[in-house]
């Protein structure tokens, strides 16, 4: 009799990590199902290449289901039409300085959608393995130098405070009712798939731009803030490892590396052959956090330890990669430095 393949939810599927989670999930033989959320324009653009069953290891095995991160009953009805095996909860307001802006629906939309998602889980499934995308922006004001599983949480902004929430509402519905509930304390990790308003895409998107001569200035925050910065596609994997143990855990996953984001931006002109960066950056106030997250490092000893995974793209080569992308995005022909 042959035997079925696993299957996985996948909430903000459309987003950075929930696609390249699609893909690697694909790549394994699961059967994979995306949850959108239901808006007047398609925000599919990440996963167009499995939607339709367009790529030959997506066809038959990709769903996608409309549904809402804050409506229990959406969650329990489409949990029981799909009865996953693993789920893969990325979905959020996930940019820290808009969270100042909408706190109250950060809070939902980050936070509480945790509580909600676990506790139709533990209705419908409670046996299915649930991962929690938690921040390194949890740390915010930080205790210790470098970050691991067990440094105290300041979180410095509504995000922030979100994710600590959605973080202890995972251990807790492990420790209460059993359930496999694992926290990937996830660091900065970008990719050509990041959003074009988070500081690492508007910087090579706006230096593409500049190029393409569509563009003059990249406006910018604070260039001095500091932060351990991976590749996305690499990060999901250690999400995938970590609902293949025996037993839920929570991990640290992070380079151990630390630049500045006046460093992304030297790294990215310098690639693009441009020496006077300066003439291109603008500071705008507006820009800048009501409290600042000043420095972020981690310790990702126990998912080399338990999981086996490290992180093999350095800091110079995922701004190439991200620099590549959007100059060819923008029909720009870049020599190589």
């Amino acid at each position: 009799m042959e035997q079925r393949p696993k299957k996985a939810l996948i909430t903000g599927v459309t987003g950075q990590d929930g696609s390249y989670m699609a893909d690697l999930l694909l790549s394994k033989g699961y059967e994979v199902h995306g949850l959108v959320r239901r808006s007047s324009t398609f925000n599919t653009e990440r996963i167009d290449h499995l939607y339709g069953g367009t790529v030959q290891e997506a066809k038959g095995r990709f769903f996608m289901h409309y549904g809402d991160l804050t409506d229990t009953n959406s969650l329990i009805q489409i949990l029981s039409k799909v009865n996953p095996d693993e789920v893969y909860h990325f979905g959020a307001q996930s940019h820290v300085r808009i969270s100042f802006d909408i706190p109250e629906s950060t809070a939902q939309t980050t936070g509480i959608s945790t509580l909600k998602i676990l506790e139709a889980l533990r209705i419908v499934n409670p046996k299915a393995k649930f991962y929690q995308a938690s921040s390194s922006e949890m740390f915010g004001k930080i205790q210790e130098n470098p970050q691991t599983e067990k440094t105290p949480f300041y979180p410095r902004s509504p995000y922030g405070v979100s994710k600590v929430f959605a973080y202890w509402m995972a251990v807790n519905y492990r420790e209460a009712y059993g359930m496999f509930a694992c926290n990937g304390i996830l660091f900065n990790h970008e990719s050509p798939r990041r959003g074009e308003n988070f500081v690492t895409r508007k910087i090579t998107t706006g230096l593409a731009k500049i190029l393409a001569g569509k563009q003059k200035k990249i406006y910018l925050g604070n260039l001095d803030a500091k932060r351990d910065w991976g590749y996305a596609p690499e990060y999901v994997e250690a999400a995938w490892r970590m609902l293949q143990q025996e037993r839920p855990d929570d991990y640290v996953v992070a380079t151990g590396e630390t630049r500045t984001i006046k460093e992304f931006v030297e790294e990215s002109f310098r690639f693009a052959g441009i020496n006077d960066w300066e003439n291109y950056i603008e500071i705008d106030p507006r820009y800048y956090r009501p409290t600042e997250v000043d420095v972020l490092i981690g310790d990702a000893s126990k998912a080399k330890e338990k999981l086996g995974w490290e992180p093999k793209t350095k800091f110079k080569d995922l701004v190439k990669i991200m620099v590549k992308a959007d100059c060819e995005k923008h029909g720009v022909q870049l020599k190589e430095v």
